[in-house]
C-alpha cells in the first residue's frame, strides 16, 4: 500500500509540473522529462493497485485505471475497506 501512495504522489506531482509548463513557458525538455515519469508513475499505480496484499476489491483495481484521478480513487477505496469491520 505503501508503494501505491508513492506512485500516486508521483502521478499527480508529474501532472502537475506537465500543466504547469504547458501553460506557462513551456520548456520542451521539461516535457521531455516528465512525460515518461507520468506514464510510468501511472503504469505503477495500476501494479501496484493489483498487487496489493488481501485481493484488492475490483472497484479499486478499476478506478486505478481512470487517468488523472484514478490512483486518488483507488487509495480511497482500499483505505475505506481496510476500515471495514
Amino acid at each position: 500500500m505503501r508503494a501505491l501512495r508513492v506512485a500516486v504522489a508521483v502521478e499527480t506531482l508529474s501532472l502537475a509540473v506537465l500543466l504547469v509548463n504547458l501553460f506557462t513557458v513551456h520548456v520542451e525538455g521539461v516535457s521531455s522529462l516528465v512525460g515518461p515519469l507520468h506514464g510510468g508513475a501511472y503504469l505503477a499505480v495500476i501494479a501496484c493497485t493489483v498487487l496489493v496484499p488481501g485481493s484488492a476489491s475490483a472497484g479499486a483495481r478499476w478506478r486505478a485505471w481512470i487517468p488523472v484521478v484514478g490512483g486518488l480513487l483507488a487509495v480511497r477505496r482500499l483505505r475505506l475497506a481496510a476500515d471495514r469491520p
